[in-house]
């Protein structure tokens, strides 16, 4: 009867184990941890208020660009924050840029080198352009019937997207070397998961207002917060 005991409070502890272990955090059994950023701009929101010229009936009489968009507590929202040197960052993500409501949307996306699908959800009739010089340039229209264009992007660049149909919509591509990228929300926050333990750079892009670098370390299992402040 002992014996039987032992024996079933030693596969107990064995199946413990093994849910212990499955239960273990992905980023720790790597090795790798979490980097979260913070980033404020102590000023004004910046917003143009365009007047419209085509294909009112979809897109409006008036169209606004918020090209600074600033949350309650000054948090930045649209900026790009990457680990440029680390390995890795998995699978790459897929990224849409679409077109809707006669406006890029969202503002900015993010992606590494690879596709990116330029969706046109207007029903109307498009004109993809974008300002690139490491990657070649586009210049395509894009037909209501043409839903989805699907575009490479190999080396690393911020690439203004604009339609050469409605002069004022613009967006913004921010090609970054690999998958240990985010982009900032409406409060100004984003994380960065799975990201190699040790010393890097992490680097914070914002169309308008440029690019700051700060050292940070991370730690396996940990989450390690870093904090930016952009100025005009």
């Amino acid at each position: 009867m002992r014996r039987t005991l032992i024996v079933v409070m030693s596969t107990g502890l064995l199946v413990g184990a093994g849910a212990l272990f499955a239960l273990t955090p992905r980023a720790t059994a790597q090795g790798g941890g979490t980097i979260e950023a913070d980033v404020k701009y102590n000023g004004a929101p910046v917003i143009e208020k365009l007047k419209t010229n085509k294909d009112v009936e979809q897109c409006g009489t008036e169209q606004s660009l918020e090209k600074v968009a600033v949350g309650a507590n000054k948090g930045l929202a649209s900026a790009v924050v990457a680990v440029a040197g680390a390995k890795g960052g998995g699978a790459a993500k897929k990224v849409v840029l679409d077109q809707k409501g006669c406006k890029f949307q969202p503002y900015v996306v993010a992606t590494a080198p690879g596709d990116v699908d330029i969706a046109n959800s207007d029903g109307i009739l498009h004109n993809v352009h974008t300002y690139s010089t490491a990657n070649a340039a586009i210049n395509k229209a894009q037909p209501k019937f043409k839903k989805v264009m699907t575009e490479k992007f190999d080396k690393p660049e911020f690439i203004k997207v604009q339609c050469d149909v409605h002069s004022w919509m613009l967006g913004w591509i921010a090609v970054v070397p690999n998958g240990h990228h985010g982009i900032t929300d409406a409060s100004g926050v984003t994380k960065i998961d799975n990201v190699p333990a040790g010393k890097h750079t992490v680097e914070v892009w914002h169309p308008e207002l440029g690019k700051q670098t700060k050292e940070v370390e991370v730690k396996a299992g940990q989450t390690t917060k870093v904090s930016f402040e952009m100025k005009k």
